[in-house]
């Protein structure tokens, strides 16, 4: 019997939005984006930024630079942006519930970032590492939530490819674990902590490689989700292992595509929930 709130009729673009003016706001939104974790990249490692003709860059801290700093903020901002966009334009409809996770997700992962860059020093409680790993978890929970939701109203419920995208990506983060973390010889403390929090993330790339195994139009979503969990084992590294050279460029080339994955593939969500909603 067909579900009351999640029809199939219902539109893939929200019908109180131009199509056109929303794919334009997407686009802008992208490309700001874009320009800001190159910025970032660059302002960050003044080598590179001289190897592409910007002779006149010196900026001595590289990526604890306050210019470096802010691009890397301000493109994960904009993320909370064109997530909260696509929750307010998806608000009612039968993807609503997974654009509000997504927002919230997007959310706490910048509050992450924030705590990472050291900028919530003055939080009581939690700050530093174990602040964005607390931000980061909850970001995930919102994830799956949201995920799970998908499945539901898109009918990708077949129980064998999440099981096997399950089995596989637990399996993936308790080996990074046991390598990057417990044979790592610094944040000794941290060890016990990263364990669950490894196998949540894990979580989120398990339950999107499921729904991408069944619709391959979420195949950027399941990426995402791989990108972010590839992009916290080379954290891992530098925090149990220490500093390697571009260390900080590996993680943010991995972590802000993947959240970019995540957060704009509540385009194709809607085309998937469109075509297959239950």
């Amino acid at each position: 019997m067909a579900n009351s709130d999640a029809s199939a009729d219902q539109p893939a673009l929200p019908r109180r939005s131009a199509p056109s003016a929303l794919l334009a706001t997407f686009i802008v939104l992208w490309i700001t984006w874009a320009v800001l974790l190159a910025a970032a990249m660059i302002l960050g490692n003044p080598q590179w930024g001289r190897a592409l003709g910007l002779a006149s860059l010196e900026i001595s801290e590289g990526h604890r630079s306050i210019e470096a700093t802010a691009a890397r903020m301000g493109s994960s901002l904009v993320l909370v942006v064109v997530g909260w966009l696509a929750a307010a334009l998806w608000r009612g409809l039968a993807l609503g519930r997974f654009a509000w996770c997504i927002a919230i997700g997007m959310t706490a992962g910048t509050i992450g970032d924030f705590f990472n860059a050291g900028l919530l020093e003055f939080v009581p409680l939690v700050h530093g590492v174990l602040g964005g790993i607390v931000s980061f978890g909850l970001g995930h929970i919102a994830y799956i939530a949201g995920c799970i939701d998908l499945a539901k109203r898109s009918g990708l419920t077949a129980r064998t490819p999440i099981a096997a995208a399950v089995i596989a990506w637990q399996l993936v983060a308790l080996v990074g674990w046991y390598f990057v973390v417990v044979q790592g010889t610094e944040a000794r403390p941290l060890v016990g902590p990263a364990l669950p929090y490894s196998l949540l993330l894990a979580g989120t790339a398990a339950i999107t490689g499921g729904l991408a195994l069944q619709d391959r139009r979420l195949f950027a979503l399941a990426l995402g989700a791989a990108l972010f969990l590839a992009s916290d084992l080379i954290l891992a590294c530098e925090l149990f292992r220490g500093h390697f050279a571009y260390d900080t460029e590996l993680v943010w080339l991995t972590y802000g595509p993947g959240q970019m994955l995540i957060v704009f593939s509540t385009i194709s969500a809607a085309l998937v929930v469109r075509s297959r909603g239950r």
